[in-house]
């Protein structure tokens, strides 16, 4: 791998569209950081295989890359009357929508193209088309909005010179640009400011040490990339002034699920008395789920743990593996959670919808 190529990741899109080609535009995320390969997708069933295979990831770029996905089903559908032009939107809309069932960003952006159409049976199938084109387009627009402002409300915690670690990817990598839990850091490089960033590992699937690690290097941080279990100790060591990480699901209650690991940061945050916050998007709190406990965990498969990252197998054929994609720091461990619409504080039973209220009056406006 080049030097060029570590410098120039950030110049890349994470997802785009090419729309006169009729193509997702993605970073093939699966072969950082040694490769950086850019896949043309056309086809409904390698956009899906895309999002279940993690070569598109992180809650924002998965919601992203579903409203270009299904505009592109769209774009494609030869009907006559909007009964038949519905019903297969609709069957591209739930195909796309079963790919990954925690991240529900996914179903967010889905759902949203999906009211396009419901809301504009009154027009033309071209119309229609060239409106889930427009909204798609702003759906990304205001990813890149809300990364930025989630971004600057995450740079008010923290100070020249701090030391952050971080779980998983929530970087430029897993959105349109800056990123959730990356984007204060990155926003504060723009404007000189330095930080030590611990980037934990993320096994199985090493999203910290492929994903966030390369971003940042990229971006000029000062970037350490650290075992899981190594976390405790550098805690410990006191170089940790602050934890920041992003979520795939947040309950009506403040759980937030994210990348399995995520909740022993969060217990030993709590332990060193160190802030742990919690950065995403209003769209992914759900506050149809009331708890942790009722978001559904995807499970994953056993050869990750086994024989992904291993020349030979690691592990005894036939041994049981035990894989979930995600589990959730409980709402009594978080200190904040960062949205674009500013920071909520516990109770988050309340200070969510007040976060809820705030986007509403925004958006009257």
């Amino acid at each position: 791998m080049s030097q060029d190529s570590v410098k120039n990741i950030m110049s890349y899109e994470t997802v785009a569209l090419d729309d006169e080609n009729s193509a997702l535009v993605i970073i093939d995320q699966t072969k950082l950081p040694g490769k950086v390969e850019i896949l043309h997708l056309t086809e409904q069933k390698d956009i899906w295989n895309a999002i279940y295979l993690l070569q598109v990831r992180g809650a924002p770029a998965i919601g992203v890359a579903a409203a270009f996905g299904v505009y592109l089903a769209a774009k494609r559908i030869e009907a006559t009357s909007y009964d038949s032009f519905y019903a297969q939107f609709l069957a591209a809309k739930e195909y796309l929508d079963s790919s990954r069932p925690t991240a529900v960003n996914l179903s967010w952006a889905l759902r949203r193209m999906e009211r396009v159409v419901l809301e504009n049976a009154n027009k033309s199938i071209p119309e229609i088309k060239e409106l889930l084109h427009q909204e798609s387009v702003a759906i990304k627009d205001e990813d890149v909005w809300m990364c930025r402002q989630i971004g600057e409300y995450g740079l008010s915690l923290i100070k020249d010179g701090d030391g952050i670690l971080t779980h998983c990817n929530a970087g430029q990598l897993a959105t349109s640009k800056y990123g959730t839990a990356l984007a204060p850091i990155h926003l504060g490089r723009e404007r000189g400011m330095n930080f030590k960033v611990f980037t934990d590992e993320t096994r199985p699937l090493l999203q910290g040490a492929r994903l966030s690690a390369f971003e940042l290097f990229a971006d000029g941080v000062d970037t350490t990339v650290i075992c899981d279990n190594m976390a405790s100790q550098v805690m410990k060591n006191g170089w940790v002034q602050a934890v920041f990480v992003g979520c795939d699901r947040v309950a009506a209650n403040g759980d937030a699920c994210n990348k399995i690991g995520t909740s022993g940061v969060a217990i030993l945050a709590k332990y060193y008395g160190i802030p742990f916050y919690v950065c995403g998007p209003t769209s992914t709190i759900d506050m149809s789920v009331a708890r942790g406990e009722d978001i559904p965990i995807e499970q994953r498969p056993a050869h990750e743990v086994t024989e992904m990252w291993y020349q030979q197998r690691m592990a005894p054929e036939g041994v049981n593996v035990y894989n979930p994609a995600f589990d959730f720091a409980d709402h009594e461990l978080i200190t904040a959670i960062i949205t674009e619409y500013g920071i909520a504080r516990p109770p988050f039973t309340e200070s969510l919808k007040e976060i809820f209220r705030k986007k509403q009056e925004a958006q009257k406006k």
